[in-house]
């Protein structure tokens, strides 16, 4: 049984006193097996069966290079668990947005999603502009698309698509969706891309909401609950800081 112990925790006021704290709080466990720390959880006496995958595993190591990609660790295992789940149904993979699209690209790697016969569909600006809505991640600028291009560039079913969501998907989205993803930390640009794709997801089909939990977005999340109780259903929020739903 294995640990999994990353410092990165969001809306720390000193990293060095809270390393330390937290250094502390395990110290006390009698087990010092099945240990998550990192991107805002602290967990302990779990199985953490996702570290015994190993192709996840040996995707995650080889793609997931910064320390906040390494961090989301178990936020890319639920998306793999889902997009597994998804090779079984009708319908395509799609990810708004992709940013340097480390996730996408462990899960094709653990997928072997190149044999597959479907496709994955990833959205972005790739830029940020300083009266967007949505704030800028350290790698945004006018190189990232065609990083994450180059990225995917040995997968012939997998499409990189730069615009602004929801308006770009009128010109290139899939008909059907087996699993989707948004990420886009935004309130409207997220209820524009539940509104597009909801009824394009296929029965059993998945939603990951990534900001759904995170107070930080609690506006985005107030929004698609009201939206999602006019359609009698309602979203299961993860530990991870996701949210969840099963069409």
């Amino acid at each position: 049984m294995l640990n999994h112990l990353n410092a990165i925790f969001y809306g720390v006021k000193d990293y060095d006193e809270f390393r330390r704290l937290v250094q502390g709080v395990i110290s006390q466990f009698k087990i010092q097996k099945g240990i998550f720390t990192g991107d805002n959880l602290l967990a302990f006496n779990r199985n953490l069966s996702f570290l015994e995958d190993a192709p996840l595993m040996k995707a995650y190591n080889k793609h997931a290079k910064q320390a906040e990609e390494q961090a989301a660790l178990w936020r890319i295992a639920v998306n793999g668990h889902f997009a597994k789940r998804a090779l079984t149904l009708p319908g395509d993979i799609v990810e708004c947005a992709c940013y340097r699209g480390t996730t996408a690209r462990i899960l094709c790697d653990y997928l072997d999603f190149g044999r597959s016969d479907k496709e994955m569909w990833l959205y972005d600006l790739f830029e940020h502009e300083g009266d967007m809505a949505h704030h800028s991640l350290p790698d945004h600028g006018t190189g990232l698309y065609e990083f994450v291009r180059e990225r995917f560039s040995d997968l012939d079913n997998v499409r990189v698509i730069k615009g602004e969501v929801p308006g770009i998907l009128a010109e290139h989205a899939p008909e059907t969706v087996a699993h989707l993803h948004l990420d886009l930390n935004d309130v409207a640009a997220e209820l524009g891309a539940l509104e597009f794709f909801y009824d394009r997801v296929v029965p059993g089909g998945s939603i990951v909401l990534d900001d759904y939990g995170w107070l930080h977005y609690r506006n985005q999340k107030l929004a698609e609950d009201k939206w999602l109780a006019g359609r009698g259903v309602s979203v299961l929020e993860l530990p991870t800081g996701q949210g969840l739903l099963i069409k």
